[in-house]
């Protein structure tokens, strides 16, 4: 299936590895041009590496920024634009709220969720939005993971701040919709990230069990057991995306194999 992407510019939060490092590859492979951003120079230049690999050098940008800091956000912005032209898709997939016990809690784990996941997306997105507004077209996906909607114990403060960015996404998508711009989220269930392992980690120390025996605990309930695969993630960002998903707005998917049945 064509998607319609080629020539389009695709900037992508959290983009050096992941989640947002399988939507590149998917978005470079439908002939899409992307920017990558990231905190972490040496994870750009790794990603960057990897994907000239397989696709045109001259179709990757790469930038280095805080999102948690509206001007670096707004500054890689300008970058990616200078470079690739203007943005037609951003995809936030950036910051991660460190998984933490209830009983561990602070106020500043409270704060620092906030920070790290909803004003990484935020702080990009409202810019971006804004321009594409004013051209009258544009997509937003927003990565979001599931703990906004299914409330985990390990994951309180990280799961407040998807839910908000959850709202964030809806109410967006309604207010942009009538200028031509499509907002959705994608909430991941399990995927086979290094975000997984710390999951694991946070979720065995709570149970006070082994790392081994908390995955296999989860993947024992879960209904394909298996976690899901970052590409699974990527190509779905892509079709949401494209022309053939042209009526889907406003919406919170979930992708977690029905982990969760019944949850929307």
């Amino acid at each position: 299936m064509d998607l319609q992407l080629h020539n389009q510019h695709i900037l992508i939060t959290g983009g050096s590895k992941g989640i947002g490092l399988a939507c590149a590859q998917a978005f470079l492979q439908e002939g899409a041009k992307v920017s990558l951003v990231s905190r972490d120079t040496a994870n750009l230049d790794k990603a960057r590496q990897s994907l000239q690999t397989q696709f045109a050098s001259d179709r990757i940008h790469t930038v280095a920024a805080d999102l948690r800091d509206a001007q670096a956000a707004l500054m890689a912005l300008d970058s990616a634009e200078a470079a690739l032209g203007p943005v037609d898709v951003l995809v936030n997939s950036a910051g991660a709220a460190k998984r933490t016990p209830a009983p561990e809690l602070t106020p500043e784990a409270w704060q620092d969720a906030m920070q790290a996941k909803y004003f990484t997306y935020i702080h990009m997105m409202n810019p971006a939005i804004q321009r594409m507004a004013a051209r009258g077209t544009g997509n937003v996906v927003n990565v979001v993971g599931n703990g906004g909607k299914v409330a985990s114990p390990i994951h309180l403060p990280g799961g407040a701040a998807n839910a908000a960015l959850m709202l964030a996404s809806v109410g967006l998508a309604a207010a942009y919709g009538p200028q031509g711009i499509r907002v959705n989220a994608i909430n991941p269930g399990l995927t086979r990230t290094d975000r997984l392992q710390e999951g694991m980690v946070a979720d065995a120390r709570n149970q006070g069990i082994s790392t081994e025996q908390a995955i296999e605990a989860r993947l024992a309930k879960h209904p394909a057991h298996r976690f899901g695969r970052p590409d699974e993630l990527g190509n779905t960002c892509a079709y949401l995306c494209s022309a053939h998903a042209g009526y889907i707005n406003g919406q919170n998917i979930l992708l977690d194999g029905g982990s969760f049945p019944g949850v929307f």
